[in-house]
């Protein structure tokens, strides 16, 4: 099959190979030349009615558009959809597992799971991002190889911490990003290093979230110490003492309940919404099953299928919450003179997508079918299991930064342009959307799901391989962008509001 269709409602196909113009496929009259993963309109569209694909409205019709067209940013715009949304009209719970799956995780004092066990050197302030890089690269493997249960020494830096207000929403996203880094179970130990007369006080998040300093927890401030290098110095014997009491780590087995799987893609292309985000649902719902919980981010790519959402909610006010994150984006981008379909970006264009709406259904196939649990901040806490919706930014590395800081301990990504995307402290499973991508970047991409478009494998058989591929890395093996060290530079905290 040449045009795939993907309901019956639908006014466009997506090629599944290169169509020529003049070519009769499928009982359509090729009349543009068609790339792979590009729309094929497979019915007449007037101009200005609405484009139809996976059932939904992705668009209008700037023109007439003729069966057999291509059907692209030429001929097709982006328009705000009209919707009357409902709430908790479709829930479907997961069937009970049949069995209590479990991986080899670090079970801590306070009863929280990591699967990752790094020391930590998180900065306050951009200032002293130098001090934490000197004081985390002093740890070599050579050093770190009397410490075979430590994953590594990490250091968070960032480019914000002063210059902004001391309350509101960027200063309060700063700090749960802080405190979650401070807090996560992928870390068996954690030095806190500011400059001292910034705006985001260390003391302040220490009295905000009750954190208290102890063998495995510690903080300075460079003017405190006295200057960078006696900085540096102190830094390194506080985490030099750390590495024996992180090392006394061990795995064992804890239930898979204890999972919290970020879901995440980037460098979408038309194969997303087809392949590798609902393979990737099918394996969130099996997660949810066992009493896990996935979180859903990236907002701005959920605009215009947020009704599928709205739709699970498990109440009117979760789903509600929602649709208040939508329109302070809509509010967000206008006051900044922006717009939400800015995203798709020009890989995703190339890669066969055209308008946010197209791009948005496709993305939310990541949720897989369980209920809307929650809807949360940028980068706070995770506080009960199931689906969850964490507000954030598209951009890649500041939508994961705040999963991680929510309490994820996995990320899954999908990607179909390919993505050099990698995170600490959970690390980042990759999944390609097409085969081409997954031979292409083979040392980059963990799974290939271009398999279920081939028919090698059934979307359950595809999502069931990436259930196991969690359990396993969970236990410890490496994902492919963790063995390539991916992940010291992926930290970046959403800035929200002036600098000033």
């Amino acid at each position: 099959m040449s045009l795939l269709k993907l309901s019956e409602s639908d006014t466009v196909a997506v090629a599944t190979s290169r169509l020529d113009a003049g070519e009769r496929v499928d009982g359509v009259d090729i009349k543009t030349a068609v790339p792979r993963g590009h729309k094929v309109c497979v019915a007449p569209v007037s101009e200005g009615a609405a484009v139809r694909k996976y059932g939904q409205t992705i668009g209008y019709a700037t023109r007439d558009i003729s069966a057999g067209e291509r059907v692209h940013t030429d001929n097709i715009a982006f328009r705000g959809v009209a919707t009357e949304y409902r709430y908790a009209t479709n829930l479907h719970t997961p069937a009970p597992a049949k069995s209590i799956d479990s991986f080899m995780g670090y079970r801590r004092e306070n009863g929280s799971v990591g699967t990752r066990n790094y020391i930590a050197v998180v900065t306050s302030v951009n200032c002293s991002a130098t001090a934490a890089r000197m004081i985390a690269a002093a740890f070599g493997p050579e050093e770190l190889s009397d410490y075979p249960n430590v994953d590594g020494v990490v250091a968070y830096v960032h480019g914000t911490g002063c210059g902004m207000a001391d309350s509101g929403d960027g200063f309060e996203a700063l700090q749960r990003v802080m405190w979650g880094y401070a807090r996560h179970p992928n870390h068996g130990g954690v030095l806190m290093v500011g400059l001292g007369c910034e705006m985001n006080q260390i003391d302040w998040l220490l009295e905000a979230y009750g954190l208290t300093s102890g063998p495995l927890f510690q903080t300075m401030n460079i003017q405190n110490v006295a200057g960078l290098r006696k900085t540096v110095e102190t830094g390194i014997a506080k985490i030099r003492a750390m590495l024996p009491l992180a090392n006394a780590a061990r795995r064992e087995p804890c239930p898979a309940s204890e999972l919290k799987v970020a879901l995440q893609c980037g460098g979408s292309d038309a194969w997303s919404g087809i392949t590798a985000n609902p393979a990737l649902g099918y394996a969130s719902d099996l997660i949810i099953a066992q009493g896990g919980t996935t979180v859903l981010a990236e907002t701005p790519e959920v605009y215009g299928a947020e009704h599928l959402l709205t739709e699970r909610a498990k109440d009117q006010a979760t789903g509600e919450k929602l649709i208040g994150l939508i329109r302070w984006w809509e509010d967000y981008t206008e006051r900044n003179r922006g717009s939400i379909n800015n995203n798709p970006s020009p890989g995703n264009k190339a890669g066969g997508l055209t308008t946010i709406l197209e791009k948005s259904l496709g993305a939310v196939a990541k949720a897989g079918t369980s209920p809307l649990n929650g809807v949360l901040k940028y980068a706070e806490p995770i506080r009960e299991s199931g689906l969850m919706f964490m507000d954030s930014p598209g951009y890649d590395p500041a939508s994961v930064t705040g999963q991680i800081a929510s309490g994820c301990n996995i990320v899954c990504f999908t990607t179909g342009r390919g993505s050099a995307f990698g995170s600490k402290p959970a690390p980042t499973i990759k999944l390609a959307t097409n085969s081409e991508l997954a031979t292409k970047m083979s040392e980059d991409m963990d799974i290939d799901a271009g398999t279920i478009l081939t028919g090698e494998t059934s979307l359950t058989e595809k999502g069931q391989e990436i259930y196991e591929m969690i359990l396993a890395v969970a236990s410890g093996e490496q994902s492919k962008s963790e063995a390539q060290g991916l992940g010291d530079y992926e930290f970046v905290p959403w800035q929200i509001g002036a600098v000033m």
